[in-house]
């Protein structure tokens, strides 16, 4: 495997050894030296045509801690906002040296065709595309849960997938790369999704994921879930009314303080998660981003070590294969 672009390209074995590697990145990151030799003498760029704070930031974090060169380019203000072309920017870091490029963009596909073509032949890392995919964003929120899980059970999540557990993604659908990984990764290591959405905010086609679809949140939390993915609505990206008012959407389909209130009652121990940034009070009340089952700090501390292994395993060739 060359490059990570969609969760949907990864063998269970292949994302389980992310999330091994990545156990072994996060206890790097709690001793008092955090950088390793790992990467160094290599470039990585983080190729961003989108605004980004804490993924370009734990990209970066994650490359400089594997000792490795770090080049941050931003569209706006480059040539690109002069009319460059992505073949042209591409060509641009591989003359500079760069070894390995971590590309956001609006367009979904854009890390694939980068991939896809000869015009620079490195690792490339997709950092979300469009509303196509973000895998590291997946890999992340699947490390945290199992971290979550086997720390409840007292044993090693080494080797472990997530089988048989329930997971609800809930909110804007279909908008959300987020969602998209979340649904292929979760899907291969075992763990059983349902998606929890109004049906203005569901992709056409959703009907045939490999997915339960709901419209009621209290009914799937009453049925009992391991996790609730809360997902943030993504007003920039909406031209037309998908929901009345933010009020209503709160009322249906939002984590507000009565439906905590329902989680504490019931005695689950139901982990909230949310790849942020949050809308407090839309989404997700304060109450609920902040009780002991957020596991939201978690996931962005995380997120850290799964772009180690992520890079590391590229960049290093590392990657196991399937016979």
């Amino acid at each position: 495997m060359k490059h990570l672009i969609s969760t949907a390209d990864l063998t269970r074995a292949e994302a389980i050894q992310i999330l091994d590697i990545a156990e072994e990145m996060r206890a790097f990151g709690t001793r008092e030296v955090k950088k390793l030799p790992a990467l160094r003498g290599r470039t990585v760029v983080n190729l961003f045509f989108e605004d980004s704070t804490r993924t370009r930031i734990s990209f970066e974090a994650a490359a400089k801690r594997l000792s490795a060169d770090v080049i941050n380019f931003s569209a706006k203000g480059s040539s690109v906002s002069k009319g460059e072309s992505l073949k042209d920017t591409a060509q641009t870091l591989l003359a500079i040296g760069a070894d390995a490029v971590v590309i956001r963009h609006p367009d979904s596909g854009a890390p694939a065709r980068l991939a896809a073509t000869d015009w620079i032949g490195l690792p490339i890392v997709n950092a979300g595309d469009g509303m196509h995919e973000h895998p590291t964003q997946a890999l992340l929120d699947a490390f945290t849960l199992r971290r979550q899980i086997c720390l409840r059970e007292g044993s090693s999540p080494h080797g472990k997938g997530l089988d048989g557990l329930k997971v609800a993604i809930v909110g804007d659908i279909l908008h959300s790369r987020v969602a998209r990984s979340n649904l292929w990764l979760l899907n291969t290591l075992g763990a059983e999704v349902t998606m929890v959405a109004p049906p203005t905010l569901l992709p056409v086609g959703a009907a045939s994921w490999p997915c339960t679809i709901s419209y009621n949140l209290d009914e799937v939390i009453a049925s009992g879930t391991d996790a609730l993915m809360m997902l943030r609505v993504q007003g920039e990206r909406m031209n037309a009314a998908f929901f009345p008012n933010p009020r209503e959407y709160s009322r249906y389909w939002g984590l507000d303080d009565a439906r905590l209130t329902t989680l504490d009652a019931s005695g689950d121990e139901t982990l909230i998660m949310h790849p942020g940034p949050m809308n407090r009070g839309l989404e997700i009340s304060s109450a609920a981003a902040d009780s002991p089952r957020s596991t939201v700090l978690d996931q962005v501390t995380n997120g850290v070590a799964v772009r180690m292994a992520s890079l590391y395993m590229l960049l290093s060739g590392d990657l196991i294969k399937e016979s």
